[in-house]
């Protein structure tokens, strides 16, 4: 069964594992010398990822004509999350969060992740862009890479786009998209529909926010932006994303360095309530659509 990796980063104890692994492919090599070229041309064992950037065009061709016709296009965003958590951090929670989303569904696939989204402006920088490493784009560049994006899914055999969004800030664009899209299809010959799945961070802001509050933690503890339960969520899908020595002390300069809450009781047991609230949320909301064939 696939699950999702937690960990990407190339570190140290890898490279070794990486000379272990290319010492026991010379091993490999030599017991099988001699062994019939039919032998040696066996296919791989089929793969039962759900992100099609893993695939080759046949294998995803094939999982769309078995039914495989709804693809999830995850979007995080580049920004900055005070200085305990990654720029990346939403990235790599949307594409985790795609892929158990996915395998729950049993139908779906999931596009690549979308890093670029708006952020404020340039100059004078606004919003997340006052701080070194959050990458914008305008809205109209937003919203027009996600249509193309869901134009080419269409053809390519996927009826139905959902668009999920690991950011508050973009939320409306998303609306926007799908709604144009859905115009555009509703007379098309072959049925399809885009779906801006707003429940997916709903959850953030309505019921992961209850459950923290009734083990005790303030709403001003738990923020809005890199506080508790931001920092929960992290340490629940890759504990990677958080350096707990970075983790900011003085309460009076959390905004000034770009966190709005309080993480420092943030655990990855907390994370894992709103990990498993927003994959349900999500599976529950794309099962009661209704979708084409």
């Amino acid at each position: 069964m696939w699950r999702e990796p937690v960990e990407r980063r190339v570190t140290i104890r890898r490279s070794c594992c990486g000379l272990l692994a290319a010492s026991l492919s010379v091993f490999v090599a030599v017991a099988l010398w001699g062994v019939g070229d039919a032998a040696l041309a066996a296919p791989p064992a089929a793969t039962a990822t759900p992100f099609i950037e893993e695939l080759t065009w046949t294998e995803l061709r094939d999982r769309v004509a078995a039914g495989a016709t709804t693809i999830i296009v995850p979007i995080g965003g580049t920004e900055q999350s005070g200085p305990h958590m990654v720029l990346g951090k939403h990235n790599v929670r949307a594409h985790v969060l795609a892929g158990r989303i996915a395998a729950k569904l049993g139908n779906a696939l999931v596009a690549p992740v979308v890093a670029y989204v708006p952020e404020g402006a340039i100059t004078p920088p606004t919003a997340h862009m006052r701080f070194p490493g959050t990458i914008t784009i305008g809205d109209a560049t937003f919203e027009a890479l996600l249509d193309s994006a869901a134009r080419g899914f269409r053809q390519h055999g996927f009826r139905t786009v959902v668009f999920i969004g690991d950011h508050g800030g973009y939320q409306k664009n998303l609306e926007k998209v799908a709604a144009k899209l859905d115009r555009d299809w509703r007379a098309a010959p072959v049925p399809c529909r885009a779906v801006a799945l707003l429940d997916y961070y709903r959850v953030t802001q309505g019921a992961y926010v209850d459950a923290l509050k009734a083990r005790g933690h303030s709403a001003d503890e738990i923020g809005t932006h890199a506080g508790l339960a931001d920092t929960a969520l992290s340490l629940a899908i890759d504990p990677a994303l958080v350096h707990p020595n970075a983790m900011p002390s003085d309460p009076k300069a959390f905004a000034r360095e770009g966190v709005y809450g309080d993480p420092r009781r943030a655990s990855a047991e907390l994370g894992r309530i709103g990990v498993e609230q927003i994959v349900d949320a999500s599976v529950a909301a794309i099962r009661a659509l209704a979708l084409p064939r």
